[in-house]
């Protein structure tokens, strides 16, 4: 495993205690940054066993009051905040978008969408006033391409594209890289929101023929996160294993 240094640095992780976000605050704890989980499930948290220096918060990323308390409590503790990785998302069910209800639509946008937006109007104002920061948005292959009976999560991840792109461009002459990265789906629990059908569809799509490894991902945020990514901002970066077409 390459090595990162991420040392001193306060690491934001939200939707940090399973899956993609979980697997970036172990590399970030092996990268020795000073991790801040920020989730809703408490319990799920509270399991973890995990070395290094590690914050719980419970947060909820769909409430801008919750998000503001998270960075509140962050700052009171760390004094900064060097990273944010907008990682916490839902898949929600598979329907065709005339029949998609109306309910799982507002929540996978509150989540994958509005969520972001949350983290990011509350965390940026204290890195333009730090003059440093990594910002990492977690979107999809399918804000990309678009995935028949998911258009709410490829809708909401297409958005994260822009949304990264947008506040990029407006940080662009500060010490601030805002990124997002573009993976296929990976077996975690999320798997556990849609039918096998779907499941079957993306595996189909991946030209590697398998789906991603949550390592491979963390792998890739690591340096994305890191002050060596100096240069690049408002890009989005593949790890779709060759589906990407653009």
């Amino acid at each position: 495993m390459n090595e990162i240094d991420l040392k001193n640095k306060v690491a934001v992780v939200t939707g940090g205690a399973q899956g993609f976000g979980l697997a970036i605050v172990e590399r970030f704890l092996s990268s020795s940054a000073k991790v801040v989980i920020w989730d809703k499930d408490k319990e799920m948290m509270n399991s973890l066993k995990l070395g290094g220096d590690v914050l719980n918060i419970e947060a909820d990323v769909t409430d801008f009051e919750s998000v503001e308390a998270a960075t509140k409590t962050t700052l009171d503790h760390h004094s900064s905040i060097d990273i944010l990785v907008n990682n916490a998302g839902i898949a929600g069910p598979s329907y065709k978008t005339w029949e998609y209800p109306l309910k799982d639509w507002q929540d996978v946008i509150d989540i994958d969408l509005n969520g972001v937006f949350y983290c990011c109007k509350s965390v940026v104002p204290f890195m333009i006033s730090n003059n440093y920061g990594r910002i990492v948005n977690i979107s999809s292959i399918a804000g990309k391409e678009g995935n028949p009976n998911a258009m709410p999560y490829s809708a909401a991840k297409a958005g994260v594209i822009a949304l990264t792109k947008s506040l990029g461009k407006e940080l662009a002459d500060k010490n601030i890289a805002v990124n997002c990265v573009t993976p296929a789906a990976a077996k975690t629990r999320i798997f556990d929101q849609i039918s096998q059908e779907h499941i079957d569809y993306m595996l189909s799509k991946i030209p590697r023929n398998r789906f991603a490894k949550v390592e491979e991902l963390a792998s890739l945020v690591s340096w994305m996160a890191s002050e060596e990514n100096s240069f690049t901002t408002g890009a989005v970066f593949d790890l779709s294993g060759g589906r990407a077409t653009y």
